[in-house]
Parts: structure tokens; C-alpha cells; sequence
């Protein structure tokens, strides 16, 4: 349970690995200072900061940005230091806020390695100050403790230095500053919209959400960009780009992000790409959206005024009111231009250097795959774009274990060439999908940690799982509703005997006839074959199932189960709905854009696929 801090409160840390989060209405820059236990900092060397990023324990951004995650080892921390001060600071730049009290109060989190947050803490009340300890991490009788702190500094970084009895506090704070001011981070800057006074409009915040299957798009919260594990010690930062000689922008590099290692770093730079393109692309279409309110306003005044509604006094200023409006619409379109073409070269070199979890099927990386001895971070589930830029692909990545299941719809769609799919093929697309899904899944878990089991009814989908049974990677599709009640019984008894064993502290006291591997439930053709006790069978797996490890991929039309009626409503909302053919059904509700989300399928023609899936039984063999 998260604790909600404030200023002044402290909270117990029972973990020595942790994640510290940060999120600003505008660009801050993040930084940490080490102390004794009189909480004195004895000089520079003992200040992270964007030009000195990485201390013992502690790595902070190199960048100014409006989101930060701060690694910290506890245990990695030198002896002397018993106290670890989180501080934010605006930067001095042309522009940038000058005050805390003029932007949105910031956000703070202390988060552990599964992700779920330990503490927050808003920093409310702030008015002159320009920089203020936000937390400190302090040890007390060899135990660590978070104290919400929230002191600002109208004196800036050189006051705060100087309170934590740091020397030459000035020159300190002035090389921080332009660490920032020439940083050579990746992130794109969001080119801001302003009125005809001048000021600056409101910038969204970033956030990510599924649309209902039946087209309401439903809320599930921020992105969350942390990790469920960590298993590496602190790994030195990734090399910097070099800016060119004639001042192009430097040249972007893979696993340009924070991270203990590079599956993390690529990890995080693959979601702020994400961000950054909607960010840039929500920027563009303000400006856009406000050109063309500027033009409308002027030329109801054009039409409001008698003496220039006729004449050629009345053709100046119409002419003058479009001239404006294609001139906000070029600087626009400039930027927008600028920074796509920085994403896209970035996506040019981060593409090739993911690993199998994060590539698509036609990466060189697959045909030196081996079975991995650790499951990755995430694992890719598609491709995401938007209309202004079609050609620029984002992986969409997901956590592992996986937190809810998956439904890949079958129902009538559009084709990639404007046909309609009639309900067979959309059927056969949407199983070809789940098949090279659930191969991934399987490839990227080590031997014996992650089986698939398929529900076929009716058995038509006997020719598009060829590849999972025929490889020995599957056992043969339960079918006729037998099967199906044999198999749900099955795995529902293994939930229920696990979240016993879990709350009875006995995590690893299972039955031998229970298979603690993961499992993922291939339903195909729901709800044929599904009597009642079935339906509601499926929906407790649904419910129940992913905290233990048993997780659903549905193939499915939901007008086929329209004879349940509302029932059936909690279960497509608790599934991740994927298509086999791209459609924009994935919402970013706080930027308000529509992505198009394009499935992760094997290329025609190609033996990746088999050649993944004999590696995958060879080792499980082995494995036995």
C-alpha cells in the first residue's frame, strides 16, 4: 500500500534497491547529494548531477525533462554516507520558468523493483523558490528511512549548496547549469504553442490507455516506464552522442537511457521515444489547431467590420489573415519535421540492437537465438504509430509477467488496403497472430518456465496451430466441451492451490502434479464449446489467474458471445484487446491521440518461426 507523505513525515525502507520517480509540469533537472551522518556533503565529488551522473548507489538523468527515474542502490553506497538528498532545480534557459510557484507542483515517488510505489509526495506551497529538496533517504541504526522534505530556495542551487555546507556553491551551481544547457540527451523538446500574446500554451501530460472494444476508450492510468526486476549491480552510463561539428544534433545511440543495464536502458529509450513522439505530435497539432482559430477570429472581424467586409481593403486583410495562418502552419510543420527526423534516425539505430523479446520477426537477432537463462523485462506485442508519421514505428512493450491477458479480436475488419475482411479470414489472421505471440512468450522464458495450452473446440484452428503442435511445443487443442471443462478445471485448480500456498507463506508447497511453470490459455472460437460453469470458469482465470501465473489469449469475435449480454462486459474489459490488422484502437487520452497499433507477425515465407520453436523444444527436453 502506497503511503501518501507529508512534509516533514518519514516512511520505513525495507528494500535496499529502489527506484525514485519524478514528474514536473515543465523540464527539471534532478540531482542527489551524499552526507555524513551530520548530513554535511564534504565536496563535488559527493553531487550527482547532470554532468557528473553516476555516483556509488546513485544515478540520476543527464538531462533536464518533465519525468525522471532515479536509480539507488542502498547497499552500494559508501560507508561514510548516511544520508542521500533527492533535489530539483528549474533550469536558466531562454523561456523556462522561473519560480516553482508558476508551474505545476511536482510529483515524487519511492517505488521497489515489482514496480509498486512505497511513498508519494507532492510538493505543494512552493511560490519563489527556483531550486528545493524534494526527499531524503537516511540511515538510523543501520535502517533506511524516506523523510518527505520539501524545502525550496529562492537563492537557487547555490543556496542549497550551500546549506548542505558545500564550498564554492556558485561555481558548482553554474557548472550544473550547463551540464543542462549543452546536455547531449536524446529527448526532444516539445516546441510549444503560444497565443497571440505570446504565452505559452499548457503542454498534455503523457498517459496510455486501451479502447473498449465497443469504441469507449477506457482509462487505465500513466504509463508506468519502471521495471519488475533488476538482477545486475549498477552498470557504468551509456556513452554519450558527440554533436557534429556544423551544430546538427548529435548522433542518437542505442541504450541512450537510464538503466542497471542495457536491456533496461533499451527498455526505457523505446517508451521515450514513445513519449516523445506524442508529445511533439500533440505540439504540432496545437500550433495547428491554434493557426486555424487565429484565422477564423480575424476574418469574423474581417466580416464584422462594414468598412473591410467589401473592397479591396477588405481583400488586404483576408490576405494578410492567410498569409499568418500558413506561416504559424510552416514554423509548425518545421518542427514537427525536426524533431520526427531525430526520432526516426534514433529509431534506425535502437531498432537493430533490441534483443528477441523487443524485435520484430525479421531482426537478424532471431537467427542466433538461443533460449535465454532469465526472462526479459517486457516483450513486444506490436507496433504503434500515428497519422502525421506513418513511416515511424514505436514498439509497443509490455511488462513481464504479463498483468492482464490478451484478446485478439476476430470479428469483420477492415483490411490494410480499405477491404473488408469477412469473419474466416479475419479468424485465420487473428490466429495466426496469437500463434506467433505465443511462440515469442515461449521463446523469450527460460526452459520449463512458461507452457501454452489451447482450448479448440470446434478444432478450426487445427491448421493455423500446426506450427505450436506439430513442434511438439504444445500438447493436442482440448476440444468439444469436454476439453474444455477438463483444461479450465485444470488450471483454475492450480490458481486456487497457488493463492493458498501464497497466503499460507508456502509459496513452493505444491502438489508434484501441479505444473509451476507459467501457463498461457489459447482460446480459440469463444464461446463455442463454453457451457455457463465454463463461462464463469473463464472469467475467475481472467480475474485470478495473472497474479499466479496463469494468463489468457482469447480469439474471439465478441458478437459471437452477444447472447450473454452484459455478463460478459467484465471480462473484455479486463482483456487487452490487439487486432490482427492495424487499427487505431489504442487511446492516449491525456494527449488525446488515437494510435494504430500493427500486430508482430512472421514475415511471409519465413522458417523463423520453426527454427525458434526447435530450439524451444530441444531445450525443454533437455530441461527434463
Amino acid at each position: 500500500m502506497t503511503a501518501e507523505l507529508v512534509r516533514g513525515q518519514n516512511h520505513p525502507l525495507s528494500q535496499d534497491r529502489l527506484e525514485i520517480r519524478i514528474s514536473a509540469g515543465v523540464p527539471v533537472l534532478a540531482g542527489a547529494t551524499l552526507g555524513d551522518e551530520h548530513g554535511t556533503v564534504h565536496g563535488a565529488e559527493w553531487v550527482a548531477h547532470p554532468g557528473a551522473p553516476t555516483l556509488p548507489g546513485i544515478e540520476v538523468s543527464g538531462q533536464a525533462a518533465a519525468d525522471h527515474r532515479l536509480a539507488v542502490d542502498l547497499a552500494a553506497l559508501p560507508e561514510a554516507v548516511h544520508r542521500l538528498t533527492v533535489l530539483l532545480a528549474l533550469p536558466t534557459q531562454p523561456g523556462g520558468a522561473l519560480r516553482f510557484g508558476a508551474v505545476a507542483a511536482p510529483r515524487t515517488a519511492v517505488t521497489g523493483l515489482d514496480g509498486a510505489e512505497i511513498v508519494r509526495f507532492t510538493l505543494t506551497d512552493l511560490d519563489a523558490e527556483s531550486a528545493v529538496v524534494a526527499l531524503e533517504l537516511y540511515r538510523r541504526q543501520g535502517a533506511w528511512k524516506v523523510r518527505a522534505v520539501g524545502q525550496g530556495y529562492a537563492g537557487g542551487l547555490a543556496a542549497l549548496f550551500a546549506d548542505q555546507g558545500l564550498p564554492q556553491t556558485e561555481a558548482l551551481a553554474a557548472d550544473v547549469q550547463e551540464a543542462v544547457s549543452r546536455s547531449l540527451a536524446r529527448a526532444i523538446p516539445v516546441p510549444q504553442p503560444q497565443d497571440a500574446a505570446g504565452a505559452s500554451a499548457p503542454q498534455p501530460t503523457q498517459s496510455y490507455d486501451t479502447q473498449d472494444p465497443q469504441g469507449a476508450r477506457t482509462p487505465s492510468g500513466p504509463i508506468d516506464y519502471t521495471h519488475p526486476d533488476r538482477r545486475a549491480h549498477a552498470a557504468p552510463p551509456p556513452p554519450s552522442a558527440s554533436p557534429a561539428p556544423d551544430g546538427r544534433p548529435p548522433q542518437p545511440v542505442a541504450g541512450d537511457a537510464v538503466g542497471w543495464s542495457m536491456e533496461e536502458r533499451l527498455y526505457n529509450q523505446v517508451w521515450g521515444m514513445f513519449e516523445d513522439l506524442a508529445r511533439t505530435t500533440a505540439a504540432y497539432r496545437s500550433a495547428v489547431d491554434f493557426a486555424g482559430s487565429r484565422l477564423e477570429k480575424e476574418l469574423d472581424q474581417v466580416l464584422a467590420d462594414p468598412r473591410s467586409r467589401l473592397g479591396t481593403a477588405g481583400d488586404a486583410a483576408r490576405e494578410t489573415a492567410h498569409a499568418r495562418y500558413s506561416q504559424l502552419v510552416d514554423q509548425a510543420q518545421a518542427a514537427f519535421d525536426r524533431d520526427l527526423a531525430q526520432l526516426t534516425a534514433e529509431s534506425e539505430v535502437v531498432e537493430p540492437a533490441l534483443p528477441p523479446a523487443y524485435a520484430r520477426w525479421d531482426n537478424p537477432v532471431w537467427h542466433g537465438y538461443r533460449v535465454p537463462d532469465e526472462p526479459p523485462l517486457a516483450v513486444r506485442l506490436g507496433d504503434l504509430h500515428l497519422p502525421e508519421s506513418v513511416p515511424l514505428r514505436i514498439p509497443l512493450l509490455v511488462r513481464l509477467p504479463l498483468e492482464r491477458g490478451l484478446w485478439i479480436d476476430s470479428g469483420p475488419v477492415a483490411g490494410p488496403d480499405d477491404t473488408f475482411l469477412d469473419s474466416d479470414e479475419a479468424r485465420r489472421l487473428a490466429l495466426d497472430a496469437a500463434v506467433a505471440l505465443a511462440v515469442r512468450l515461449l521463446a523469450v522464458h527460460p526452459a520449463g518456465e512458461f507452457a501454452v495450452q489451447v482450448v479448440d473446440p470446434a478444432g478450426a484452428g487445427a491448421q493455423a496451430l500446426l506450427p505450436l503442435t506439430r513442434a511438439g511445443a504444445v500438447a493436442p487443442p482440448a476440444s468439444g466441451a469436454a476439453g474444455v471443462a477438463d483444461t479450465l478445471e485444470r488450471l483454475t485448480r492450480r490458481v486456487d492451490l497457488t493463492q493458498m500456498a501464497v497466503r499460507g507463506g508456502a509459496a513452493e508447497s505444491l502438489p508434484p502434479d501441479v505444473d509451476t511453470a507459467q501457463q498461457l490459455l489459447i482460446v480459440n472460437d469463444f464461446p463455442h464449446g463454453f457451457d455457463d460453469r465454463a463461462v464463469t470458469r473463464l472469467r475467475y482465470l481472467a480475474d485470478e489467474g495473472p497474479a499466479v501465473g496463469v494468463h489468457l489469449l482469447m480469439v474471439a469475435d465478441r458478437a459471437d458471445a452477444e447472447a450473454y449480454g452484459p455478463l460478459l462486459d467484465p471480462l473484455w474489459r479486463s482483456l487487452m484487446r490487439l487486432t490482427p490488422v492495424p487499427d487505431d484502437h489504442l487511446a492516449d487520452p491525456w494527449v488525446g491521440h488515437a494510435w494504430t497499433y500493427e500486430p508482430s507477425l512472421v514475415p511471409p515465407g519465413s522458417g523463423i518461426l520453426q527454427q525458434v520453436l526447435t530450439e524451444v523444444t530441444t531445450a525443454r527436453t533437455k530441461y527434463r
